[in-house]
């Protein structure tokens, strides 16, 4: 008996303050009101006179959002990967596209759509198709799909050369699903950087608007609503989220190559046939006697390649520059189409605003004499730039 009345009292405690608790006002415990509390039937408040005109800055970021949101897709890709227990494993990721034309052709990343099985897009009104691969340039990153829709409102592409650093840009995509996002920034330096794929991207939009896992293949724009980068890369300092560092494609270098994309899944990167570029300062061709203080050395032609048809003179005698070998005395390449060469990445620069069977015109030296060569491009058949 002496063991059941603490059990007793100890469960009636447990229910008072159970009752206590559960059905006193709010939850709590009933307590005495304070003389100064009202209760009026209805609460005086201040409330706004009516809508608030929206200053200039924020009516360009409205207007560029109405502009642009049409346009902005959400990119839904099923790859398949094996597990050792469960065999093929469908597997998605989610990236960002816009739209370019009324055919419904789909500008975006290569890593969003690469190794995919399925490719869906979601446009803005929430329609969802099923999308084709039409083309992609794994080196620039770029890919472009088509949709089975007609009448689509397509973006304005802009110039990407005109750019500045401290102009103001926005990025509207899908960060983490959620579609239709717009955020804010300056464009925070322009330099060349490595892709996704390990490739140089030149000319790359750094910018601080906020970017995330997402956004990749999203429209980078300036004040006007105009396409001035495809949103690329972010650098995460460890985290998956924006650190406000994040790059864009710029637009010109999609430019260059949508048409071949569109017209034949691929780019028909053009060369120039030469090998063995040798970048020449003013201490080099001090020490070796050319006639200019910048240029590239040409040491090897491709046999029957665009140079050597046009009479262009790769080198001869065999020489070091400390301990790697080169060959010296072939035609020292200053310019190629009114653009001053410095290095062999001044050539790609240039190749990449042409195509294969344009014809380009390259000034070099011969010895002390200035020539001049017109050389129709080849049709590169690797994977990466060629010169």
């Amino acid at each position: 008996m002496k063991t059941i009345r603490p059990l007793i009292f100890a469960i009636a405690l447990v229910a008072g303050f159970y009752i206590a608790t559960t059905h006193g006002r709010g939850g709590f415990l009933p307590l005495r009101e304070a003389s100064w509390v009202t209760r009026p039937s209805k609460v005086d408040v201040t409330q706004a006179a009516g809508p608030i005109a929206l200053d200039p800055e924020e009516q360009n970021n409205v207007n560029v959002y109405r502009k642009v949101i049409p346009a902005v897709v959400n990119i839904t890709s099923t790859a398949v990967s094996f597990d050792f227990f469960y065999g093929p494993v469908p597997q998605q990721g989610q990236g960002s596209g816009f739209i370019i034309d009324s055919d419904g052709h789909i500008l975006t990343n290569y890593h969003v759509i690469a190794g995919a099985r399925q490719v869906e897009v979601t446009l803005s009104n929430k329609k969802k198709y099923r999308a084709a691969v039409v083309g992609y340039d794994k080196p620039r990153d770029l890919a472009v799909v088509q949709i089975p829709a007609k009448n689509l409102t397509p973006v304005t592409l802009g110039d990407s050369k005109t750019l500045d650093v401290g102009q103001k840009v926005y990025a509207i995509g899908n960060p983490f699903g959620l579609n239709g996002t717009m955020t804010r920034g300056i464009i925070s330096s322009i330099r060349s950087i490595r892709g996704p794929e390990g490739n140089a991207i030149d000319e790359a939009i750094q910018t601080d608007a906020s970017i995330n896992p997402g956004n990749s293949g999203g429209p980078l724009l300036n004040s006007h609503g105009e396409v001035i980068g495809i949103n690329s890369m972010i650098l995460t300092g460890g985290v998956e989220q924006s650190a406000g560092v994040g790059f864009a494609i710029p637009i010109n270098s999609a430019k260059a190559v949508l048409n071949d994309l569109v017209q034949f899944g691929r780019v028909r990167r053009p060369s120039l046939g030469i090998a063995g570029l040798l970048p020449i300062g003013p201490e080099l061709a001090d020490q070796m006697g050319l006639p200019a203080d910048a240029g590239v050395l040409l040491q090897q032609v491709v046999p029957g390649g665009a140079a050597e048809r046009a009479g262009l003179r790769g080198g001869h005698e065999r020489a070091y520059l400390g301990n790697t070998p080169i060959y010296i005395g072939g035609d020292l390449i200053v310019e190629i189409d009114g653009h001053d060469i410095e290095s062999p990445q001044d050539i790609s620069n240039v190749l990449d605003s042409h195509h294969a069977g344009d014809t380009v015109k390259v000034v070099a030296y011969r010895g002390k004499e200035r020539m001049t060569f017109n050389v129709t491009l080849d049709e590169s058949h690797g994977q990466q730039r060629a010169t």
